[in-house]
């Protein structure tokens, strides 16, 4: 089973633990949007809080009702993928740069799943680079402090702001993204503390004690993981 293959039944499994009537976080990524196609074959009556644009397209049209998250009731159930899986089910998310919108929606729901191949479980955070949302304005001077922060945890890395095509990338709240390639993140929640009291941060891609259970798609099946 490739990599596609293992997203695909993570999705899939993941999609198999929703109900009628529940209100669903919809995450963002390669990953989750085989959960939205898988859930949306079930043809549920639920809703869905998206946690992009992107999302919130590609479940739209293919007939999902969408709530706007702070519309909907406590949200029942969230899943979405991640870029790094590690030990206590700590994560890196925000590859797809939505990583603000993501952990708005994961906070404000009851129960968590990250979906996954068998290439996102590491021993430890970090070889994948960690995305940090910033304001645009003085975007520059937030990344000196964040160059602060790093060096604090003796990680001496400049984060690079995240372009494509030649230009930044925006977030859909308009913020740019600037990835630190830590390698090894040995202090992950001391860490996101320190990077979230930066004045700009707006958000880090550090999701700490908030997935409830990993679904990982393997060639040997799925394999259920809990922190």
């Amino acid at each position: 089973m490739d990599a596609d293959a293992q997203k695909r039944a993570s999705g899939e499994a993941a999609a198999s633990l929703v109900k009628s009537g529940m209100v669903v976080g919809l995450g963002t990524g390669s990953t989750a949007a085989w959960f939205v196609r898988a859930l949306a074959a079930r043809k549920l009556d639920i809703v869905g809080v998206p946690t992009s644009q992107a999302t919130a397209d590609l479940a739209s049209g293919l007939g999902i009702r969408l709530g706007e998250l702070g519309d909907t009731r406590t949200i029942d159930l969230t899943v979405d993928g991640a870029d790094e899986i590690g030990p206590g089910l700590s994560l890196i998310k925000g590859g797809g740069g939505a990583l603000l919108r993501e952990k708005l929606v994961w906070e404000a729901s009851k129960a968590c799943v990250v979906i996954a191949d068998a290439a996102k479980q590491v021993e430890m955070l970090g070889k994948f680079a960690l995305p940090i949302e910033v304001t645009a304005f003085g975007h520059k001077t937030v990344q000196a402090r964040i160059c602060d922060v790093l060096d604090e945890f003796d990680l001496g890395v400049a984060p690079s702001l995240r372009r494509r095509d030649g230009l930044p990338v925006r977030t859909d709240g308009g913020n740019l993204i600037y990835d630190a390639a830590c390698g090894r993140i040995e202090e992950p929640a001391a860490l996101a503390a320190a990077l979230k009291s930066v004045t700009g941060v707006v958000d880090h891609g550090l999701f700490l004690d908030l997935a409830d259970r990993a679904l990982i798609g393997t060639a040997n099946g799925i394999v259920e993981l809990e922190p």
